[in-house]
C-alpha cells in the first residue's frame, strides 16, 4: 500500500473515531474526500468472483456514474495504488449503458431518476454499487448518510451476496446493515 493509501486508511479510521462534537477552532471536514477514500477502501473489504476480471493483471475498476461529486479527489486518493496485485483507476460514466467493467460504481445523486434502470441494468454483474440518498439502499447495496458531521455507511449485504460480492466482518461492523424491503 502507497504512503497516500495509507494516510487515507489512517484518516478514515481516525475520522470514524472521532467524537460527534466537532470544536469551533478545528477546520470542516471535506466531506467529498472522505467518501472518496471510503471508495477506495471499499476495493480493500470487498471480494470478487473470479468473473469480475477479464484477466489476473486487468485493473479494480472505480466508477462514477452522472454528476461527478469528487474531481480530481478520488483519482489522487488511488493514484498509483494497487490492491491485491491490481492497479487501481477512476472511469467516470455518463450513462449505465457505456459501463463494460466496474467493480465500484458510485451512483450520483443526478441519476436518481435514474436508479431503478440503472440497478436492474447491473443486477447481473459482480458491482458494489454506493449511493448517497435517502432509501438508496432499498434497491442499491452501500449509502453514504452524513451525520452530525461523519461520514456513516448502510450496507444492503442480500444485495451484495446477490451479486456475488463478500464483504470483510471488519468493513460491515462499521455500517448499518439494512434489509431490502419485500415486494
Amino acid at each position: 500500500m502507497g504512503r497516500l493509501a495509507r494516510l487515507a486508511v489512517c484518516l478514515a479510521t481516525i475520522w470514524l473515531a472521532l467524537p460527534a462534537h466537532v470544536p469551533a477552532q478545528r477546520a470542516p471536514f471535506d466531506e467529498r474526500e472522505v467518501k472518496a477514500v471510503f471508495l477506495f477502501n471499499f476495493v480493500q473489504f470487498v471480494d470478487w468472483p473470479a468473473n469480475a476480471f477479464s484477466s489476473p493483471e486487468a485493473p479494480v475498476v472505480i466508477g462514477v456514474l452522472g454528476n461527478d461529486p469528487f474531481g480530481r479527489v478520488l483519482d489522487d486518493v488511488v493514484m498509483g495504488e494497487t490492491v491485491k496485485g491490481r492497479p487501481i483507476v477512476v472511469t467516470r460514466f455518463r450513462r449505465v449503458e457505456d459501463i463494460k467493467a466496474c467493480h465500484v460504481l458510485f451512483i450520483s445523486p443526478s441519476e436518481t431518476e435514474m436508479y431503478k434502470h440503472i440497478l436492474t441494468a447491473l443486477e447481473a454483474q459482480p458491482t458494489l454499487t454506493v449511493g448517497e440518498t435517502e432509501n438508496f439502499t432499498a434497491q442499491g447495496m452501500v449509502r453514504f448518510l452524513t451525520e452530525q458531521n461523519r461520514v456513516r455507511l448502510e450496507v444492503n449485504v442480500e444485495k451484495t451476496k446477490a451479486a456475488g460480492l463478500t464483504i470483510s466482518s471488519n468493513l460491515l461492523r462499521a455500517a448499518r446493515i439494512v434489509s431490502a424491503p419485500r415486494g
